[in-house]
């Protein structure tokens, strides 16, 4: 592919605009442009995940993501283009078969919290869940492919099972179970 960033600041998005992978160039409040931002921003809370102590299988899926989450920004930048494979969704299902197979069924909500590395992951959740709305919403006005959505759908989905995980795994000293949530009116007795 080549070195294709040769020069950072251009100042051509001076004006507001920026330019897509096919050289078209749009607002940088497009829907368009939102998206990537919200994949990108996804694809950086992940690289914090990462920095955490996490055992070595998760790493490795969490890396693969990591890629995976690059062609879908790619696949975005350029209208028209497929990039993400359906392969990489199935991956997801088989990650979230296998992940969600080692955990109790919950019983209560969880709260987004317990270990560092669990609510990192939680966050990476939320911000998958904003990335797929953006790429919804940018579907409804343009045509995009079904493979980002579904991405996003499901490593959402994943996000929330490696947070149960990771509050398991112990590996700051804190772990142990997941941090449920104390309904009042379940307290009351209804």
């Amino acid at each position: 592919m080549g070195n294709r960033l040769t020069q950072i600041s251009t100042r051509t998005g001076d004006d507001g605009s920026t330019g897509l992978g096919d050289g078209s160039r749009v607002r940088k409040d497009h829907l368009r442009i939102q998206a990537i931002g919200d994949v990108d921003e996804l694809n950086s809370n992940l690289g914090v995940l990462l920095a955490e102590p996490l055992p070595d299988e998760l790493r490795t899926l969490l890396v693969t993501i990591q890629h995976e989450l690059f062609n879908l920004g790619g696949e975005l930048s350029v209208p028209g283009f497929e990039l993400l494979k359906a392969d990489a969704v199935e991956a997801l299902d088989q990650a979230l078969e296998k992940y969600n197979a080692t955990l109790p069924r919950l019983q209560e909500f969880i709260l987004p919290a317990g270990t560092r590395s669990a609510a990192i992951a939680h966050v990476c959740r939320t911000v998958a869940r904003r990335a797929e709305r953006a790429v919804v919403t940018l579907g409804a006005a343009e045509a995009v492919h079904d493979a980002p959505r579904l991405y996003l759908n499901r490593l959402s989905d994943l996000l929330f099972v490696l947070a149960r995980v990771l509050n398991r795994a112990n590996l700051d000293g804190r772990g142990g179970d997941d941090v449920y949530w104390r309904s009042e009116r379940l307290a009351r007795g209804g």
